[in-house]
């Protein structure tokens, strides 16, 4: 089972989130997530680790974290799996 630590700074209209996936080795990813993504998938957050965490969840339950892109901003997941948003504010809501 992977650790998932998510840090948040602010940065320009969002935040870069820094995270780290552990287990028997390390990643770590650079995830940027503006203020309007925050407020549409995480309504009534006042930061993004919640989601950023939860987010991690979802992309390691179909890749390792090895594949997870090293840098990226938060809407280019839709991109690869077209269910994230949906599924991602359901379990941020449960």
């Amino acid at each position: 089972m992977s650790r998932v630590e998510v840090t948040a700074a602010v940065a320009g209209d969002g935040w870069d989130c820094m995270v780290t996936v552990r287990d028997d080795s390390e990643t770590r990813h650079r995830v940027r997530v503006s203020r309007a993504d925050l407020a549409r998938l995480a309504p009534g957050a006042s930061d993004p680790v919640d989601l950023v965490e939860a987010t991690f969840a979802f992309l390691l339950e179909r890749e390792s974290k090895e594949s997870i892109m090293r840098e990226f901003d938060l809407t280019v997941i839709a991109r690869y799996f077209p269910e994230y948003e949906r599924e991602i504010v359901r379990r941020l809501a449960g």
